[in-house]
């Protein structure tokens, strides 16, 4: 089990704060307002066009991509594969979410194609690793990519290596899109990042040390929020190193 190192952990959102890096976002409708404030608060930058005419406009001007299943249909299914095949060509790192697929035999079949592609990261709940489980486990074909399973305490494996990350807040549980927000960081941070592995695990650190900070000061999930957002916009290498005093997560 990798211990992760908190003051590289920093680094990497020192990187994201210094280089703005773009994330193209095909994420869902419910997903897309607050993701985009997520990115912007730990200093990339969003964009959330889904037009499959000028989605691989997009794609080429930006530095990673997030690929999100939460709202799919045909249009986005056609994005979708404009904008991998974009990525790939320029190789963009691509961050994959397949959410839900563990609702519909036909997302998870779209979901284990995706992920066959390689990308960089795949970031899932129990319930959706547990459909994609064979697909994600295909050291052949997956040797590069990224595992990371969200929950009470995030898993993530990949590149020979595995970390654990507690920490988080009950509050997040009840906020829609957490866990697609951390996937666009997650792509923000490998863009940033010298280490894949490292920019991952980054990624989940931050999320649920900003979300202990900003539970303690949250009434309710209305006011967490933004109390969150604010944690983000903050965070120091001293927020990192907040101990992991409750548990939360999608």
């Amino acid at each position: 089990m990798d211990v992760i190192d908190l003051g590289h952990a920093f680094g990497v959102l020192q990187a994201v704060r210094e280089r703005r890096p773009r994330v193209h976002c095909l994420t869902n409708h419910v997903a897309r307002a607050f993701t985009a404030n997520v990115l912007l608060a730990v200093g990339a930058v969003p964009s959330m066009s889904s037009d499959e005419s000028e989605v691989g406009a997009f794609v080429a001007g930006a530095d990673a991509l997030l690929v999100n299943l939460g709202t799919l249909d045909i249009a986005m299914r056609a994005s979708i594969n404009v904008a991998m095949d974009v990525a790939a060509a320029k190789g963009l790192p691509i961050v994959i979410d397949p959410v839900f697929a563990d609702r519909s035999d036909t997302r998870a079949a779209f979901a284990r194609h995706l992920i066959g592609r390689g990308p960089a990261a795949v970031r899932c709940n129990r319930a959706e690793a547990e459909v994609i489980g064979d697909t994600i486990t295909d050291k052949r074909r997956l040797s590069d990519t990224i595992i990371a399973v969200s929950g009470a305490v995030d898993h993530i494996y990949g590149h020979g290596r595995q970390a654990d990350v507690a920490g988080g807040h009950r509050f997040m549980r009840l906020v829609t899109a957490m866990g697609c927000a951390l996937g666009a960081v997650q792509s923000a941070f490998l863009a940033a990042g010298d280490e894949p592995f490292d920019a991952i695990c980054a990624a989940c650190l931050l999320f649920k040390r900003a979300g202990q900070e900003a539970g303690a000061h949250a009434a309710g999930p209305g006011s967490f929020v933004p109390a969150f957002l604010d944690a983000l916009h903050a965070a120091d290498e001293a927020l990192l190193r907040f101990d992991a005093v409750e548990t939360g997560g999608r």
